[in-house]
């Protein structure tokens, strides 16, 4: 009669650890031996019985061809993978799957070497470098071979017909993605084709690949293609230019202005002759100093600020401008402050702790009224005392309730 073995006794839990492991690394073949040191009392007897043979020492060589015939031939099923994997879980072909990787890679690296032939750029002295930076940044290896296939041929296409290799006027992002992808979404941020066409262009023109919406609308512009431009705006008022335009007559006449990010472009966008801009967080400020008359220029972030309020920020830092910044007194809007300080070397305008203390004992009256600060305290990286009070009184001070002492600052000639 034929004796079942025993595979899941205590004694034998070393040696299945030590065979599933040699069986991924051999590509689930049974072939060649391990050793087993050290090996307890148990563990030589459960040894002993599953090898037919006497373990006397307290070490022992398995060869794993020859156990997979034992356990094939004593009823222990189909063999030494089936034992291990019951034992140990699914076992994974390791070198199969290099393999496999290896070969999907190929197929993808082949498919775009073909779509290059085909739009004629097969022999650009910059596509080593497009596919190298793709290779390093594992931009393809994260989805499924046929949709890198899909993706990368698509990109190609879409490099071939950017204006500047083509030569042809610039074109608008979503106009670009309707011709080559047939969806006008096609190049939006964080689209695979997208990502993919941005490391070709950051190839093209030696730049590395962006990591802010800024840096990557500069980079799609650098290859001809314009992003959106004129949805997004920053809210000011007081503001010049240094050649003179309409921006010039509407401050002049003392309305507010909406400036594109086209508008950016196309202006030389100047601070008044004083060189002081007050930024602010909340559109009813810059409303309200400009129904009292104020002449000071002030810049308005609507809360976090969009990539067209830090873009002006920044050509007024470069342009030599002094930025004063008041935001709300909660986390959201100590935030926004370190973000402005740290990149754009704003100056606190009154966004101090003792500026907070005093703007709670004039609302003494309603303040068991103002919203909590809840959760989520944030470091004012200006002044540690700030958060220290702001954590303490656990009140919210809003902009709105502060007018009139931001409006005294902005009504100074």
């Amino acid at each position: 009669m034929t004796t079942v073995i025993a595979l899941d006794r205590p004694g034998l839990g070393r040696l299945w650890d030590h065979v599933a492991e040699r069986l991924q690394r051999n590509g689930l073949r049974p072939s060649g031996t391990l050793r087993l040191d050290a090996l307890d009392r148990d563990e030589r007897h459960a040894l002993a019985g599953l090898l037919g043979r006497p373990v006397a020492t307290d070490r022992v060589t398995v060869d794993l061809a020859e156990l997979d015939c034992r356990l094939r031939g004593r009823g222990a099923g189909a063999g030494l993978v089936a034992a291990a994997e019951h034992l140990r879980g699914p076992l994974v072909d390791r070198p199969g799957r290099r393999n496999a990787r290896a070969e999907a890679a190929a197929r993808i690296w082949a498919t775009g070497r073909r779509t290059l032939d085909d739009v004629g750029l097969s022999a650009a002295p910059w596509i080593d470098a497009w596919f190298d930076d793709l290779r390093r940044a594992g931009t393809l290896a994260r989805v499924p071979v046929e949709r890198a296939e899909r993706a990368l041929a698509a990109a190609v296409r879409c490099v071939a017909a950017l204006p500047h290799l083509s030569g042809d006027r610039p074109c608008g992002r979503g106009e670009l993605a309707s011709l080559v992808t047939g969806d006008a979404h096609g190049l939006d941020d964080g689209r695979l084709v997208a990502t993919i066409v941005l490391r070709a262009a950051g190839a093209i023109t030696g730049t590395a690949y962006p990591s802010s919406p800024a840096d990557r609308r500069a980079l799609w512009r650098a290859v001809g293609v314009l992003t959106d431009e004129v949805s997004t705006t920053v809210l000011t008022a007081g503001l010049g230019s240094t050649g003179g335009c309409w921006l010039d007559e509407r401050t002049h006449a003392g309305w507010e202005s909406h400036l594109t990010a086209r508008d950016l472009r196309r202006l030389d966008v100047a601070a008044p002759a004083d060189g002081v801009v007050h930024v602010c967080e909340n559109p009813r400020v810059l409303e309200a100093a400009v129904d009292a008359g104020c002449r000071r220029a002030l810049v308005c972030t609507q809360g976090q600020p969009a990539v067209v309020v830090t873009t002006l920020l920044g050509q007024l830092s470069i342009s030599g401008a002094e930025l004063r910044y008041h935001g709300d007194f909660d986390w959201p809007g100590i935030t926004i402050a370190n973000l402005l300080i740290d990149q754009h070397r704003c100056r606190p305008w009154r966004f101090a702790a003792t500026d907070y203390l005093d703007a709670l004992a004039s609302l003494a009256p309603i303040v068991g009224e103002l919203p909590a600060l809840g959760a989520g305290r944030v470091e004012a990286s200006w002044d540690a005392a700030l958060t220290v009070e702001m954590a303490a009184a656990r009140r919210a001070v809003h902009e709105e309730l502060v007018l009139d002492d931001l409006l005294a600052d902005l009504s100074r000639a």
